[in-house]
């Protein structure tokens, strides 16, 4: 079986950890524990979340020369660098030595004319107050968003449309090697406009949910699973009234709401995993990534499904 395993952002740092190279390499080595036993017997594919990476490069470099910081696109081909060599040590240190293991930094084509780009979202970087804002607004042409009562640059997040190492990684998966590839959603890239075509980069950040989806989907992938800080999808989160979902077709997700900054996104890349390719999608905690496999942990999504159930 082919399965594509998108890690969270919590996958190397959680919440109020510090963004130190040691809480990273210890995280990388829980995620590595959940995925090395699923080697034997299937293909695997791994993604990954690095807004935090992203965000601590970003600090580094304004702290070092403002006017020379390296755009988003550059940030995204360093931190999937980084982030890739953590997980394939801590892979390599449980896995037989022979298994092979690969890092692509993976380009990801977006348009020009995606609406996201006339409505940027996507909180990148540190906060300022209004009136360093407004000089950076300035000098850089940048946008900012009140953030609490600090403000924050944003960019545009628009959709991925094409998976430039698509072939590189089927070529990898077919030697029976475990990749790590389209980290943070990819590094966003677009043609200039003009005969030549040009390829450039991109100041944005493409939602990684959405990314894993389509990766999975071009590599005809028999399994999305996307692990993330929560045991399954749940209704009245935080609530006395919480249930978790476990079996559900991405119909019947439709009459729930989800919050757009965490659970939507999966809900939805997962949903239209499951209704486009006919095949399954997990979604549920790391370390419930085996039973995600087996089916009977987290929340599955398919298709075939006779109607909802519940855990518990």
């Amino acid at each position: 079986m082919r399965v594509v395993i998108a890690l969270g952002g919590n996958a190397l740092l959680r919440r109020g950890e510090a963004m130190t190279a040691d809480t990273q390499r210890r995280n990388a080595r829980v995620a590595a524990q959940a995925i090395a036993p699923l080697a034997a017997e299937h293909e695997v594919v791994i993604t990954h979340g690095n807004g935090p990476q992203v965000g601590l490069l970003a600090l580094q470099g304004a702290a070092y020369k403002p006017e020379e910081a390296y755009p988003l696109d550059v940030l995204g081909a360093e931190t999937e660098g980084m982030i890739g060599y953590m997980l394939e040590q801590e892979l390599g240190n449980l896995l037989p030595v022979e298994q092979p293991l690969a890092t692509l930094l993976t380009m990801v084509e977006v348009d020009a004319g995606d609406p996201g780009f006339q409505n940027p979202t996507k909180f990148v970087g540190p906060v300022y107050d209004k009136g360093e804002a407004d000089r950076i607004r300035g000098e850089k042409g940048w946008v900012f968003k009140q953030d609490g009562d600090k403000w924050r640059r944003v960019v545009a997040s628009p959709a991925p449309k094409r998976i430039f190492e698509i072939r590189p990684i089927r070529w990898l998966l077919e030697q029976r090697t475990i990749v790590i590839c389209a980290g943070g959603g990819g590094i966003p890239t677009m043609y200039e406009k003009g005969a030549d075509r040009k390829l450039i980069g991109v100041e944005a950040v493409i939602d990684k949910d959405l990314c894993s989806e389509l990766l999975a989907r071009e590599l005809r992938a028999d399994l999305l699973v996307m692990a993330t800080d929560a045991e399954a999808v749940c209704i009245d989160w935080g609530k006395p009234s919480q249930k978790a979902i476990h079996r559900v077709r991405p119909d019947d997700l439709e009459q729930f709401s989800f919050p757009a900054g965490s659970m939507g996104p999966k809900v939805e890349a997962a949903s239209h995993f499951a209704r486009t390719s006919g095949k399954t999608a997990a979604i549920g905690s790391l370390a419930d990534i085996a039973g995600m496999v087996r089916g009977d942990r987290g929340t599955i999504i398919n298709t075939g499904f006779a109607g909802l159930t519940w855990h518990g």
